[in-house]
């Protein structure tokens, strides 16, 4: 039998992410295999899309109207990362809708010029109060337009 799989994830480079974070591993990161568990994978994922979007002035957790809720994560992993090396993570904007964006992230060894994992995280963005879908407001959109 032939293998018909042609879309294969891939690790990515460096230019493929248009803004970066240095995340420090921690001993607790390490699993009983001597790597960082996968769980923590996705921790880094939210870390790199809040932090910038409230060091960029495009969200604000605690008294802004609008707040993104994460519906979707995923993750392809290619090389293993342990403590106590640092992750560098690359961040973008693949797809930017009315009231959702997906962030993709790669997250490199330090130093290193491939992905050691990627995937993507998805928030919709909801009014506080209601947490129904509202419109991306101006700010945000402009920093997410840098991400592209």
């Amino acid at each position: 039998m032939t293998d018909t799989v042609t879309d294969k994830p891939q690790p990515s480079p460096r230019g493929a992410y248009r803004a970066f974070r240095t995340i420090s591993t921690r001993w607790m990161d390490n699993d009983a295999y001597g790597h960082v568990n996968n769980v923590v994978y996705y921790s880094w994922f939210d870390t790199v899309v809040n932090a910038h979007l409230i060091e960029q002035g495009a969200l604000d957790i605690h008294h802004g109207e609008v707040i993104g809720l994460v519906i979707e994560t995923h993750c392809n992993y290619f090389s293993s990362i342990a403590f106590p090396q640092s992750v560098e993570a690359g961040l973008r904007v693949a797809h930017m809708g009315r009231s959702s964006v997906r962030y993709e992230v790669g997250l490199f060894a330090q130093g290193e010029p491939l992905t050691a994992a990627k995937g993507h995280f998805v928030h919709v963005y909801v009014d506080r109060a209601t947490r129904r879908p509202t419109e991306l407001p101006g700010k945000l959109k402009s920093v997410l337009e840098a991400l592209k």
